[in-house]
């Protein structure tokens, strides 16, 4: 279970609207991943501002990066992405249950 803080942190990184975007087209791709060059081309981000927004979701445990000669691959980390969704939803409806289970 993730602590506050780690929620946090992997919902910071991924809370902008092009980081939240090159995110998408990760899981989208699945396991296979894209090169930065795929992202950019999917995304029409300029090369400079890519980096600068898979560093940030790479620092948040959103994305993983593994060098294959001079590509680097960029894979979505769903155990992650799934820990956090759970993380939001895990508390569901817990008060409105114990308001009514009132004696």
């Amino acid at each position: 279970m993730l602590t506050l803080q780690q929620a946090a942190r992997g919902f910071a990184a991924a809370g902008s609207d092009p980081r939240l975007n090159v995110l998408r087209t990760l899981v989208r791709a699945g396991p296979k991943g894209l090169t930065v060059g795929e992202i950019r081309n999917r995304t029409g981000m300029p090369a400079s501002t890519l980096a600068h927004h898979l560093k940030i979701l790479s620092d948040g445990g959103l994305i993983e990066q593994q060098r294959l000669g001079r590509s680097v691959i960029n894979r979505a980390v769903f155990d992650h992405i799934h820990e956090l969704a759970n993380f939001l939803v895990s508390e569901c409806c817990v008060d409105a249950e114990a308001e009514t289970v009132k004696p």
